[in-house]
């Protein structure tokens, strides 16, 4: 994967809408509860309900997840199951457990066979939601960290999110049109990524965005940016690169996509992208006329039958 820039601090307030969401039963909050604890934690970093990112949930000894009231921690969502999985203390170490779930539980997406021991910094995924799991002296630091994290990175691809995409491609125009360099610009969606989601579910949608997201990042160059625009819409911010490069980036990442084997619980997934290419000019004032001449590309391509760079 290749070397990420180093981000500047803003907020961003814009989270993906989906079914799954985090909540806390009330017969509950004396046994799971938000703040410093001892051991270890969880902290919701991907969710459809977006009150419940950064959440921290102290482990106490077993924490249940699932679907039901009676667990400690409730997911509601098709994708989770009434007793999905539990996280439990043995020997001083924490452990997740699933339940024999439906849809299984992921550890740094591996599915837990049966129990697995957690390391700091883990991934925990039970459907659609993702904790991160931290533990010992430097839990206190790793949480702030890791909420920073939050404010730019999407949880679930690792790509920036919207806000960051359009602060810094104001800043890479106002260096294009101060120093005469090119700059372009990649939307890309998924086709029929809908049927996707309806077809196999939202689970395995996931795993779909997820494996793109990772395909991009090891083929772009360090300072190239990619970012999750919304959904399955990602944008790629390409400094200093003419639009004939972009194009040839664009069929690159378009054949890789194409070719890939998407495999998720033992079925293979079709996928493609659409690709949209605009480049800097001098009548561009802010990114978003970039980005709304490249979706429009984009749309070109989606009309003239998928799969394609327009």
């Amino acid at each position: 994967m290749s070397e990420r820039p180093r981000p500047q601090d803003f907020e961003d307030d814009d989270a993906e809408s989906a079914k799954t969401r985090v909540t806390h039963p009330r017969t509950k909050r004396l046994l799971v509860k938000e703040g410093v604890g001892q051991g270890g934690c969880l902290v919701c970093i991907y969710t459809g309900d977006a009150t419940q990112l950064g959440k921290r949930f102290v482990l106490t000894n077993p924490t249940r997840i699932g679907r039901g009231e009676e667990n400690e921690i409730v997911l509601e969502g098709d994708s989770v199951s009434r007793r999905h999985c539990l996280v439990e203390e043995k020997d001083g170490r924490w452990w997740c457990n699933d339940q024999r779930s439906t849809n299984g539980t992921y550890v740094n997406d591996e599915r837990v066979m049966g129990e697995r021991r957690l390391e700091n910094g883990d991934r925990v995924k039970v459907g659609s939601t993702i904790f991160k799991y931290f533990s010992g002296d430097d839990v206190e630091a790793l949480y702030h960290e890791e909420i920073y994290r939050m404010t730019i990175i999407d949880g679930l691809t690792g790509a920036y999110l919207k806000r960051y995409l359009l602060e810094y491609l104001d800043k890479e125009i106002g260096r294009a049109r101060r120093h005469e360099r090119e700059l372009s610009l990649m939307m890309f969606d998924l086709d029929h990524f809908k049927r996707i989601n309806d077809e196999r579910g939202h689970v395995t949608g996931d795993h779909v965005l997820k494996e793109v997201a990772r395909i991009v990042l090891g083929r772009i160059r360090p300072g190239d940016v990619l970012a999750r625009y919304g959904g399955e819409e990602f944008a790629v911010v390409l400094p200093e690169t003419p639009l004939e490069a972009a194009r040839i980036l664009a069929e690159v990442l378009r054949t890789s996509i194409e070719n890939n084997v998407f495999e998720f619980q033992g079925a293979r997934i079709p996928v493609t992208i659409s690709c949209g290419l605009a480049s800097f000019t001098k009548g561009d004032k802010t990114g978003l006329e970039l980005i709304q001449r490249a979706d429009e590309k984009l749309y070109v391509a989606k009309r003239a039958g998928r799969n394609r760079v327009e």
